[in-house]
């Protein structure tokens, strides 16, 4: 009997760790778990052991010379100048010991989920260990080495055939995956972010809209800094139905970065847990209305890994298992006693926010009305073609 979803995990994808004080932090993978646990919506039957990529299926996406620099680099024998063409050892992502290994399995985490579903196994799948949207062809950027989601894209591609429609909302632009299928009209992007203005990687214009065969099939929607939920759920209910619509995928694929959150520190948006309640249960709905429940979902960034990232990420878990009204109340305690002494801030009571989360915002009426503006152009493709 298919089972509602799975969720793919194994404490081994948190050697995925480039320094004790890198803002990337796959603690936040443990601290999910670990709160879904406590609150008994998580059985272990449910729980699926990610298996690590290959060098062929790591290989779909990236180039051959570049994985072996990868695996060179981790083993400690790749000099400084070459590591950098190759976007290794930066500031952003430093070279670590077994970095290609802990890397293939997070690639292998989200391929784990892509055959659970695609065989009938699991209706939906959530590899939070991936979504490292930044990865590119022949570089690594932006603390990703390897592109899970393109790489499952392709392997949905290529195995199962499947037309994909690929939804991003964490707050920085999924550029590696946008720039993968750029000219790929069986694929489509869409990517909700805040602008490229002040924020990495600086890309997802409006105008980004694919290439040849594939104008029209890379859709974004960059916000501005400060908006909060209600327009951001706007954008992004908006855009997914219509393009769902006109798309009709045989399968979707959510990247769930929890960097929309007021907390986030690398980031400048103003959403709520709200945000984060509202998003995945869209997902669900359009999944089973349009691809017979097919619905992979990942993580991605999240750099407030105490307050934010378990309850948001937990919200995708309980919304594919049918157990939101989990998502109340307060939490469970004996995850605060767990975890507490070890936060360096005061962890949630409670799953929802408070009202006065931030101060009010000056310019919330402007900043609506430019995010629709933006949201009428980025449609206005689908929107022509429709008629």
């Amino acid at each position: 009997m298919i089972q509602p979803a799975a969720f793919i995990y194994s404490e081994d994808q948190l050697k995925y760790k480039f320094s004790e004080d890198h803002p990337f932090n796959h603690l936040r993978l443990q601290l999910t778990h670990d709160l879904l646990d406590y609150l008994g919506a998580l059985d272990e039957n449910q729980i699926v052991t990610p298996r690590m990529a290959s060098d062929e299926e790591i290989g779909l996406i990236h180039d051959k010379s570049y994985i072996n620099a990868v695996k060179a680099a981790g083993k400690g024998e790749l000099s400084p100048g070459i590591a950098n063409n190759y976007g290794l050892g930066t500031e952003d992502t430093p070279i670590f010991t077994n970095m290609h290994e802990a890397s293939a399995l997070l690639v292998g985490g989200t391929l784990t989920a892509v055959d659970m579903v695609m065989e009938g196994k699991s209706q939906h799948a959530l590899n939070l260990g991936g979504g490292l949207h930044h990865g590119f062809r022949g570089k690594a950027s932006g603390f990703c080495i390897y592109n899970d989601s393109s790489i499952a894209i392709e392997y949905l591609r290529q195995k199962y055939g499947a037309r994909v429609l690929y939804i991003d909302t964490d707050a920085h632009h999924g550029d590696g995956v946008q720039w993968a299928f750029y000219e790929d009209p069986d694929v489509c992007t869409l990517s909700i972010h805040e602008t490229g203005r002040y924020l990495f990687p600086g890309t997802g214009n409006v105008n980004e809209k694919g290439h040849g065969q594939g104008f029209g099939f890379s859709i974004n929607i960059p916000v501005d800094a400060f908006t909060e939920d209600a327009s951001f759920l706007e954008c992004y209910e908006t855009a997914f139905r219509e393009i769902i619509e006109f798309i009709k995928p045989d399968v979707i694929l959510t990247q769930n970065g929890a960097d929309a959150h007021y907390h986030d520190p690398l980031t400048h948006l103003s959403s709520s847990i709200e945000t984060f309640r509202q998003v995945p249960k869209l997902a669900h709905e359009l999944a089973h209305e349009y691809c017979g429940g097919k619905w992979i979902a990942v993580g991605g960034g999240g750099y407030d890994i105490w307050r934010v990232v378990p309850r948001a990420w937990s919200m995708i878990w309980l919304e594919m298992t049918d157990q939101t009204s989990k998502m109340n109340g307060p939490i469970p305690v004996k995850w605060l006693e767990a975890w507490q002494q070890k936060a360096p801030v005061p962890l949630p009571s409670d799953w929802t926010d408070p009202d006065d989360l931030y101060p009010v915002i000056p310019r919330q009426g402007e900043i609506t009305d430019k995010n629709r503006k933006t949201l009428e152009k980025a449609l206005y493709h689908i929107r022509n073609e429709k008629k």
